[in-house]
């Protein structure tokens, strides 16, 4: 089963979610991509990932993620939030996190976290060739 991965920063995180991405685009390659709107361009731009780009998250794109969730197309979050400034749109993205929990959806809020589950889709990867 290919792993549907779902990439969503904040502003002052998308250089931290292009780079991630880097990183792991060996693994994310085998994944199903969906972000976004803008940090889904700059992935598909930055690394050449094929990313299936929503709205932008202000417009709506944390709520498309989050019912692609709720219907079971989605198994891991990499959510990069930025926690010192204020979101216009706090309430989709507390929903969005609810989702993950209420579906039992791992969810990474931060590159720490970001890099264990990706660790762990790799291994996972590499397991099953």
């Amino acid at each position: 089963m290919t792993p549907r991965v779902a990439l969503i920063a904040h502003d002052h995180k998308k250089d931290d979610i292009v780079a991630l991405a880097g990183e792991y685009v060996g693994t994310l390659r085998r994944c199903a991509l969906v972000a976004t709107g803008t940090t889904g361009g700059r992935i598909a731009s930055a690394h050449g990932l094929t990313v299936e780009r929503m709205l932008s998250g202000p417009k709506g794109g944390d709520l498309q993620i989050g019912a692609q969730l709720a219907q079971g197309e989605v198994d891991v979050v990499i959510f990069l939030r930025d926690p010192m400034t204020p979101q216009p749109h706090e309430p989709d993205i507390n929903a969005l996190v609810r989702a993950c929990d209420v579906h039992n959806v791992p969810c990474a809020t931060n590159v720490a976290t970001a890099r264990m589950i990706l660790d762990a889709l790799a291994e996972r990867s590499s397991d099953a060739a």
